[in-house]
């Protein structure tokens, strides 16, 4: 048997070469040799293979029951026979015998070996499974080995990884054998073994780039909170530290801006904003649109929004190259972001203020106080309770009924006439 499957060369070189445990190989040699031997000999016999590391040999042993005369010699075995094998083997007992494999034939063992080959690949697949998943949101490298229609094959040593052309910074190109980075996206197991999924876009990505540059990142003393990116062309990323001495995006910016330009040149030119991260949405977003400078935020809870009011000279700088900024802004705080210019709103405003004046008999300055908070129709109105009108408006509680009172009477009068 060693020598039709070179034992020593399989269990120890595979095992070296592979990273596979001895008693994987092994166990796989075994199961292979006992469905050969099962189907040379019978699948209904009791047999059971084992690997003798003296002999350097899977040894295959059938059981059969010791009795005193057998009606069944498959299963079966009188005493005196048993006796020749084990001399202190009594009836009852379950003896096994040793089969001679050399009949099992070169075809057999070719069959053995195809199972013994898939059962090492299943093994190295399931190894490079549990050494990948772990590493699964960090950064590798590897060199491109080569290129099919939709996505790069990469050469990671011990495995290959996929680097999908939809995961790649728009604009570049790579060749055979250039050394690249990626992200590891996904590690998923298939019938094909072990499938490492890269990419170049993912926030993730650049996240893990800096955390490289930025030992103030490696040592926690500064977090990235949040990233953002429309790869090749413009990202953001927000950073933190409770540490009052330290300067995060100092940090991340680098001496003359030596760590930002490595995690730039990575991405390919790639426009990061590194803005400061806050506790206080509205302070956050307003960050996140940096450069451009905000003059009020609106913020609605219950939307998930926030509108965001700037100066005239700000509105193309706040919403950016065709709604970069602002888009990019959005996906980095996860608030629903509108930007209006004062003038805008100054005259949104007068209409909606003017309304409100008129349906409910409001003064001007509190029916501002109402718009400001996004009260600015009647129905929300007459869904507050004096109280909490009271604390928005600071007005009396009596008032408060009222104005809530005259809400509710324009709501049910509005709802007859559409009715």
């Amino acid at each position: 048997m060693g020598a039709y499957f070179g034992l020593n060369y399989v269990i120890e070189q595979v095992g070296k070469e592979k990273g596979i445990p001895k008693e994987t190989i092994i166990k796989a040699l075994e199961e292979a040799m006992l469905y050969t031997a099962k189907k040379k000999f019978g699948n209904h016999l009791d047999l059971e293979a084992k690997y003798n590391e003296e002999l350097d040999e899977i040894e295959v042993f059938q059981f059969k029951t010791v009795v005193e005369k057998p009606t069944n010699n498959d299963t079966e075995i009188s005493l005196d026979e048993a006796k020749k094998h084990d001399p202190e083997c009594m009836v009852g007992d379950s003896i096994g015998i040793k089969l001679d494999t050399s009949v099992l034939g070169r075809i057999a063992a070719q069959t053995a070996k195809q199972v013994i080959l898939q059962k090492i690949r299943n093994a190295e697949s399931e190894v490079i499974y549990n050494e990948y998943i772990t590493k699964k949101g960090t950064i590798v490298s590897g060199i491109i080995q080569r290129i099919e229609k939709n996505h790069y094959v990469v050469n990671m040593g011990k495995t290959e990884a996929i680097l999908p052309l939809k995961e790649t910074i728009p604009g570049e190109v790579f060749k055979q054998r250039d050394r690249i980075k990626g992200y590891i996206l996904d590690v998923e197991k298939t019938q094909r073994g072990c499938v490492i999924l890269l990419s170049r876009t993912h926030p993730g990505f650049l996240i893990k780039l800096f955390e490289m540059e930025v030992p103030e990142i490696q040592e926690g003393l500064v977090k990235i909170k949040g990233a953002a990116r429309e790869p090749g062309e413009r990202a953001k990323i927000a950073v933190y530290t409770e540490d009052p001495e330290v300067d995060p995006i100092g940090a991340c910016v680098g001496m003359k801006g030596s760590r930002v330009q490595a995690v730039v040149q990575e991405l390919k030119g790639e426009k990061i904003d590194i803005v400061p991260w806050s506790p206080d949405p509205a302070k956050y977003v307003c960050n996140a649109l940096a450069p451009a400078k905000v003059s009020k935020v609106y913020i609605n809870e219950e939307e998930n929004s926030m509108e965001i009011v700037v100066g005239d000279d700000q509105l193309s700088l706040a919403i950016g190259k065709k709604g970069q900024n602002v888009r990019l802004a959005s996906k980095l705080t996860g608030w629903r972001i509108d930007i209006v210019s004062e003038s805008e709103v100054e005259r949104t405003s007068k209409v909606v203020i003017t309304e409100l004046m008129e349906k409910l008999n409001l003064n001007e300055i509190l029916a501002r106080i109402l718009y400001d908070e996004y009260l600015r129709e009647p129905d929300d109105i007459a869904k507050l309770t004096p109280e909490e009108m009271n604390k928005i408006t600071s007005i009396a509680i009596d008032d408060c009924k009222n104005i809530i009172e005259k809400a509710k009477e324009y709501v049910e009068k509005q709802s007859r006439r559409v009715e």
